[in-house]
């Protein structure tokens, strides 16, 4: 098997077009389901529309973030 510094040295002299589906493919066998934090993401999200809803949480224009921040 090779190691790890010999692949990069492969994926070094790939095209653009493969480098980028090389990309796409390692990043994708990252991206595993995890019900458990899918479940906590939509009690999070539902909480924040329940807030909206009730005048406890308002939001914001793009132009009055960057205005803070600045």
């Amino acid at each position: 098997m090779a190691s790890s510094k010999e692949i990069l040295k492969d994926a070094l002299n790939l095209t653009p077009a493969e480098k980028a589906d090389l990309i796409d493919k390692l990043l994708f066998s990252l991206d595993k389901p995890d019900r458990e934090l899918d479940e906590l993401w939509a009690k999070e999200a539902e909480d924040r529309l329940e807030s909206y809803d009730s005048g406890k949480l308002r939001a914001l224009s793009l132009r009055e973030i960057i205005e803070r921040y600045r």
